[in-house]
């Protein structure tokens, strides 16, 4: 019984040993707010607490992080933009007792500001579980690769 369960313990033990080797270090304060991956330009640096990506390049004057434009974020502030404007327009045509065009109907009462958040959270949401899947999978590879490894050998 014990030889057959000490495979299946190196098995899991290596398989946790790789999967905290392949994940970033943190800090030694400790913190672990940002971590850094290398890219072709300087580093790329994720912000554990608000989930903003920057690119740091050395420069003269020292190291510089500029945010990189998140495309929902954009998105998310532009149909908000579009979503005003258009309440505003039904707003002033209704105040002006015009009707609106067929298909329109007026606005409930406002909730915006909800709904954007919720689909931020949404969003995030969806990029931690799919950080999440990537990591178990990568974790059945690595053990598929040692229970291969194992069998080859014996």
């Amino acid at each position: 019984m014990i030889r057959l369960l000490s495979p299946v313990l190196v098995i899991v033990l290596l398989a946790l040993g790789a999967a905290a080797a392949g994940q970033p270090a943190t800090p030694e304060n400790g913190d672990g707010r940002f971590t850094f991956h290398r890219a072709d330009d300087g580093y790329l640096r994720l912000d554990g607490k608000t989930g903003q990506v920057s690119l740091c390049n050395r420069r003269p004057s020292g190291w510089q992080c500029q945010v990189i434009p998140d495309e929902r974020n954009a998105l998310e502030a532009e149909i908000a933009r579009l979503q005003a404007d258009n309440a505003a327009l039904k707003k002033e045509l209704l105040s002006r007792n015009l009707p609106l065009p067929s298909g329109i109907h007026p606005d409930p009462p406002a909730s915006g500001p909800a709904q954007v958040s919720e689909t931020r959270n949404e969003a995030r949401l969806r990029r931690v579980m799919h950080e999440i899947n990537k990591v178990w999978r990568r974790l059945v590879e690595m053990i598929a690769s040692v229970q291969r490894d194992i069998m080859n050998r014996t």
